[in-house]
């Protein structure tokens, strides 16, 4: 196993780590039986670090192991899929954005909270069959998400001021760099 990869590996499993612990540490009970926690701000920041592939990786096993760790179990499949979606998104708009460092970001974690609103609204109204009272967990929602935009995105401004931090995320854009120069051998 190359060098890369091994860094790779460590990356992921860190962020996996992080974001379960993050979402872990403050629960706040919402009104459907689910709660309110600072994840979404280590998902977006796994997403913006680590790109669409693996920062989807990192929220998604994180997340839904802290649904299982922490006694929700029922929601730990809809977690895996709708933080995972919520990354991919992120990390897919922010490098579409040309202003990556601010457009680019907030334009991404806005998307995301998005996709982690409506997918929990699907779920708990259609999945665990709470209809209409379904609705009552978008305000918490809403309220994680707009911290999560806020957290997540000063997170990760304030991390690329650290040139360690710069450094290890060019281990995730070598896709990136190769399309780059295939496009440059083409002109």
């Amino acid at each position: 196993m190359n060098d890369t990869r091994v860094k790779r590996i460590i990356m992921v499993s860190l962020f996996a780590a992080l974001v379960c612990v993050a979402t872990m540490v403050i629960r706040i009970p919402s009104p459907t039986g689910g709660y309110i926690n600072p994840g979404d701000a280590v998902v977006l920041l796994a997403a913006f670090l680590l790109g669409p592939i693996w920062g989807a990786v990192a929220a998604a096993i994180g997340s839904s192991l802290a649904d299982v760790f922490a006694g929700y179990a029922i929601y730990a499949p809809a977690t895996f899929i709708i933080k995972g979606l919520m990354a991919l998104a992120a990390a897919a708009i922010m490098s579409a954005v040309k202003n990556r460092r601010s457009t680019g970001v907030i334009i991404g974690a806005i998307a995301a909270e998005a996709i982690m609103v409506t997918g929990y609204l699907i779920f708990t109204a259609f999945v665990l069959g709470l209809g209409a009272g379904a609705l009552a967990e978008v305000v918490s929602n809403l309220a994680q998400g707009i911290f999560g935009i806020v957290a997540g995105s000063a997170l990760y401004g304030a991390l690329l001021k650290v040139p360690y931090v710069v450094k290890m995320t060019e281990i995730f854009k070598v896709k990136e760099k190769a399309a780059a120069v295939k496009t440059a051998v083409k002109k």
